[in-house]
């Protein structure tokens, strides 16, 4: 299963630059990361070459963090297709709790990360392949 690395992160400048130190000494790769604001606190999410040294990184630095399990779909980049997915996952009652994009250039691959309510207890992956995508396995993600 895909890990998606979870950070809260103090709501303060130079706070990211210690985090973003802290995995460039550890030799990680950021392949893509949103951030959102909590007021005091942020959520910081990111997918990365090698989540587990990452949070191990990050937590003897004092982060609190987590390695959260998530789909990472691929998707033609054309349009429609995002509505596509979400249709067939509408029909199946499969509830998206967060998501979000990115698209590999020059191959015009886009990539949807999905975190999905209980995960494990659905039929998420099967709906999201029936309907014509591809999974990305884990060492394909993180190696893109």
């Amino acid at each position: 299963m895909t890990k998606q690395l979870n950070i809260f992160i103090e709501n303060s400048p130079g706070r990211l630059n210690v985090i973003s130190e802290k995995l460039f000494k550890s030799n990680i790769d950021i392949r893509a990361f949103t951030i959102q604001d909590r007021g005091d606190y942020g959520l910081m999410k990111l997918i990365v070459n090698n989540p587990e040294k990452a949070y191990l990184a990050l937590a003897d630095l004092g982060c609190a963090c987590a390695l959260k399990d998530i789909l990472a779909v691929r998707i033609p980049d054309k349009p429609g297709n995002f509505h596509t997915l979400m249709k067939a996952l509408a029909d199946n009652r499969i509830n998206v709790i967060d998501a979000y994009g990115f698209v590999v250039q020059p191959q015009n691959l886009g990539v949807c990360c999905m975190e999905i309510e209980n995960l494990c207890e659905t039929n998420a992956a099967d709906v999201v392949q029936k309907a014509g995508f591809t999974l990305l396995e884990d060492e394909e993600l993180y190696n893109l």
